[in-house]
């Protein structure tokens, strides 16, 4: 099964967007499941429900952080080179869909920042978007992390 399909897969059991776009790369952060599931809940709802950055995007940053960051403080080299990764893939994101910030990203729907969770039922999958924003994502590590770990 690919990334994009994991995480789709997470999605669509309940999990949220960053939840399900981390886990879905547990084979390469060396996190396991429930690890990575937990880490990334906070994220979801584009931090918390917060409707701030899109969180399949933040997972993507923090896949990136996990299998290629820095922790080399003794030069700018390494922060550099990760910051002008993180920012492509950014690029890369709102070049799909227009923006990385979950609100505009989910304009076409009634806004809501309240804690409680959406219930996952049949009509939320039909209209909300986020399903692509997962694919995007895991989409964009497979292509500019990993392939380029290689």
């Amino acid at each position: 099964m690919t990334h994009r399909e994991k995480a789709i897969e997470y999605f669509c059991k309940g999990y949220n967007c960053a939840q399900s776009v981390f886990a879905a790369f547990c084979d390469v952060t060396g996190y396991g499941e429930k690890e990575a599931l937990m880490l990334a809940s906070s994220f979801g709802g584009g931090m918390g429900r917060m409707r701030e950055t899109c969180g399949a995007v933040t997972a993507m940053f923090m896949v990136a952080g996990a299998v290629g960051g820095y922790d080399d403080i003794s030069t700018d080299a390494p922060k550099k080179a990760h910051y002008e990764r993180i920012q492509a893939m950014a690029e890369e994101f709102k070049k799909a869909h227009g923006t990385i910030t979950c609100r505009e990203l989910l304009v076409s729907l009634k806004p809501d920042s309240k804690p409680t969770p959406s219930a996952r039922t049949e009509e939320y999958y039909k209209v909300r978007p986020c399903v692509r924003f997962v694919a995007t994502a895991a989409d964009i590590v497979d292509k500019m992390v990993l392939n380029s770990a290689e």
